[in-house]
């Protein structure tokens, strides 16, 4: 693989290519793309480009393949782990002009779009189906974006991640070829899983240019519960017990006592500054939503819960979910001028209060640095949110607190990222989570598909 060493050659080229509208080596251009929501470092792109079709990113393809210059895919730049910063340099192709929602299938809960139409703008008009997209990463993200990271969030546990929510594929391959995979067919059993395989290969496999979605109904019932405790622990182990009765929310978020106590400075929210469980459910009927939350009480209660808030109204629970998925935002905004890591593990449900646990324990030995546990406690995700200074000796602190915490996980039969992906700071667990035999047959998929590695090089495989 090669850099762009004559820049020039390569931008008239592009501008030919594409349009000199759609290409760019402006500075203002190249450092909005040079980094994303994570703490990773940035690297600027030598150009930044906007396709406007499939077949301007084949052609795209086709010549950075050629001309061995790195490839890098940009939906909105939301991603946590460093995803889709171009740490080779090269090319970066930004979707975001690749935004239309192609068709609409009511009928049979599906939608065929692009890759840069973003979610929470692609759901007001399904809305006017009475459809949804479920995964909710809480950022506006891509769904192109979405793909590439395998995104989940708040309603995973109800609806799964984006992985359970995608029935086909148009990927343009590093050659340039196009491949479709997948159908609209629900129920597939035709050859080998392509479209899986794409599914959270972060662009180094191929570049998204459409997707097929499953869809589902907006709930005609929806009801939302706030539970406090003692101790993060005993809202853990309530975590359990809740799944374990089968009462299946639509969303289970653990939150501490400090992440509680940022919520309620930053958007007056009153709730009671201990750990809590924020629960939403979607039933058939009030009736059924109303029994659901009784169970939950008494659950919640035999695990030490001190204060239980159910029948949330619209209003409340639209601005129980939106602090929720500004927190990450405001506990960076809180913390001005300091270095931030986040953890992203996950692990099987019967094991997620020894997680808590001992991510709690090891927490304590990090004062006075500032710490947070959030999850989608539903599904096993757990997340910690560390703020640092530049000294090495508390970032070598925060790297070994996050060895600690993903072996832990993985020692449990979980997994070091549920949701963010590998990007850059996961890579070096590859080995450790998956052993060498899965790892090659990964670098052998990598290299039959992308020969040069021209795709979005430096991320996942270390």
């Amino acid at each position: 693989m090669r850099t762009m060493t004559d820049q020039n050659a390569v931008l008239d080229t592009l501008k030919t290519m594409l349009g000199a509208e759609h290409v760019s080596d402006r500075n203002s251009d190249r450092e909005h793309h040079s980094r994303d929501q994570s703490a990773h470092a940035a690297h600027l792109p030598d150009v930044v480009v906007w396709p406007e079709s499939t077949d301007q990113v084949s052609r795209l393809a086709a010549y950075a393949n050629e001309h061995g210059i790195p490839l890098t895919g940009w939906g909105a730049g939301s991603s946590l782990e460093g995803n889709p910063i171009p740490v080779w340099g090269g090319i970066v192709v930004d979707f975001n002009r690749m935004n239309r929602i192609l068709e609409v299938y009511a009928e049979d809960f599906q939608v065929r779009v692009q890759p840069g139409i973003l979610y929470k703008d692609m759901n007001q008009v399904l809305a006017k189906y009475g459809l949804f997209f479920a995964p909710d990463p809480g950022a506006n993200a891509s769904i192109g974006g979405m793909v590439a990271n395998n995104a989940a969030g708040t309603r995973t546990l109800k609806y799964g991640a984006t992985r359970e929510n995608v029935l086909a594929l148009e990927i343009v391959l590093a050659s340039g070829d196009v491949l479709h995979t997948g159908s609209r067919s629900v129920k597939q059993s035709a050859g080998y899983d392509l479209t899986h395989l794409f599914l959270g290969s972060e662009g180094t496999l191929g570049l998204v240019t459409e997707a097929t979605l499953r869809l589902a109904p907006v709930p005609e019932y929806v009801s939302a519960a706030i539970a406090s405790f003692p101790s993060t622990e005993a809202a853990a182990q309530a975590v359990f017990e809740i799944m374990g009765a089968g009462l299946s929310p639509a969303a289970l978020e653990l939150v501490n006592t400090a992440a509680v106590m940022a919520i309620n400075q930053a958007e007056q929210f009153g709730l009671v500054e201990a750990p809590n469980l924020f629960l939403e459910f979607h039933g058939a009927s009030e009736a059924s939503l109303t029994d659901v939350l009784r169970m939950t009480e008494m659950i919640c209660t035999e695990a030490g819960c001190q204060n239980y808030q159910s029948g949330l109204g619209r209003e409340a629970r639209i601005h129980l979910w939106q602090a929720r998925h500004r927190l990450a935002d405001i506990l960076i905004g809180s913390h001005p001028g300091l270095q931030y890591a986040i953890t992203d593990v996950a692990v099987p449900i019967s094991k997620y209060p020894a997680l808590v646990a001992e991510a709690q324990q090891a927490l304590q030995t990090l004062r006075p640095m500032d710490s947070y546990i959030v999850g989608h406690a539903g599904d096993g995700n757990m997340h910690t949110t560390l703020f640092f200074n530049e000294s090495a000796e508390q970032r070598a602190l925060v790297e070994a607190f996050n060895d600690q915490l993903v072996e832990h996980a993985l020692r449990l039969g979980g997994t070091c990222t549920g949701e963010h992906g590998i990007g850059i700071g996961k890579r070096k667990y590859m080995q450790l989570e998956h052993g060498q035999a899965a790892l090659q047959t990964m670098q052998q998929i990598k290299h039959l598909l992308d020969p040069q590695g021209i795709l979005n090089p430096g991320k996942i495989l270390p």
